[in-house]
């Protein structure tokens, strides 16, 4: 499908504005709005380099004011928008409900009121639950079995995206991405944290005993799969994004000091997380169906990142000097 006006919410934050700077790159002449609340994750400075490009507004996906200025004309809508950090999302969950959730609803009655053409909802692999000690992969057909606060608003947002597909006829797909990391991510994330941490030569602080493992998506590759399923995916389907990867958080942690010239002294092993889900991985074939395939290794993805948060020193140190900043651990 091509698009002419595309509303991107949330696209002030990590994925959000990576895939807004892809978007502008590859459809010159596609009218961009961004839509974010610009909450503690969400940056202007992440889109600076678009400044003219873009319609920026800021405002809150669950004010249908709000929407009913931004969404007129628009023919299709991409929802980034959302709390997305699982430890403050023990600490609070209300913020994540209110975003994730009825955030959700109020965009697709926005889209119904003003015939959107195609609504696409940016989930994860965490509404899957913990794979455990197994060595299967996660399908889409797959229950959803969501353990902490946050991946139950990534759940129920999908539920209602599915309803709305269901009960109306909206025109709805949902990718499921996997850990996504790169440039711009809000560095309290697990690889922009140890990253700065080290940068710093401060310690790395592991969760147990290091062994839980992630599927680590490059946020080009995301951003890649994202617009592989807006443009050919089905109405009402559903799509994994995953890098067939798996890497401990210990393995994150070594290669980052390694990067960087540190030894593993700077390693600090803290109490595990409440309800930690030790393994995610997705099969992407249904995504890779549609043609998208990922192109970024894990080591070139990782020391391009690394490299990334080395040059924008002023970026990352910004945010850590606020107040806001608070002492979560590494996800």
């Amino acid at each position: 499908m091509s698009i002419s006006t595309v509303l991107v919410t949330g696209g002030a934050g990590f994925i959000g504005s990576n895939y807004v700077r892809s978007i502008a790159q590859d459809h010159p002449k596609c009218t961009i709005r961004v839509l974010d609340l610009l909450t503690y994750s969400g940056n202007m400075a992440n889109l600076a380099d678009l400044e003219g490009r873009i319609e920026f507004t800021q405002g809150d996906i669950a004010d249908p004011a709000v929407l009913d200025a931004v969404v007129p004309d628009c023919d299709t809508i991409i929802n980034f928008a959302a709390e997305s950090h699982v430890d403050r999302s023990l600490v609070d969950s209300r913020p994540f409900v209110h975003s994730n959730v009825l955030g959700v609803q109020v965009l697709l009655d926005a889209c119904r009121r003003h015939d959107v053409r195609r609504f696409l909802q940016i989930s994860t692999d965490e509404v899957y639950g913990d794979l455990g000690s197994t060595s299967r992969c996660s399908l889409e057909s797959d229950p959803l079995r969501p353990r902490n606060p946050y991946a139950a608003s990534k759940a129920a947002a999908e539920h209602l995206v599915q309803a709305a597909h269901a009960s109306f006829g909206l025109n709805t797909v949902i990718t499921r991405g996997s850990n996504t990391y790169g440039p711009w991510q809000y560095p309290e994330k697990i690889i922009p944290l140890f990253t700065t941490q080290a940068m710093e030569g401060l310690s790395l602080p592991v969760y147990g005993d290091g062994t839980a493992v992630r599927d680590y998506l490059h946020v080009d590759d995301h951003c890649a799969g994202i617009e592989c399923v807006l443009h050919n995916g089905v109405s009402g389907g559903i799509y994994n994004l995953g890098a067939r990867l798996q890497i401990s958080g210990l393995d994150v942690a070594d290669a980052i000091l390694k990067h960087i010239g540190l030894s593993n002294d700077h390693l600090t092993f803290t109490d595990d997380r409440i309800g930690h889900d030790y393994r995610y991985e997705v099969d992407p074939s249904k995504a890779e169906s549609l043609g998208w395939i990922r192109s970024r290794s894990w080591q070139e993805g990782l020391l391009s990142t690394i490299d990334w948060y080395q040059r924008h020193h002023d970026w990352w140190q910004a945010i850590r000097s606020k107040s806001r900043f608070g002492d979560f651990k590494a996800r």
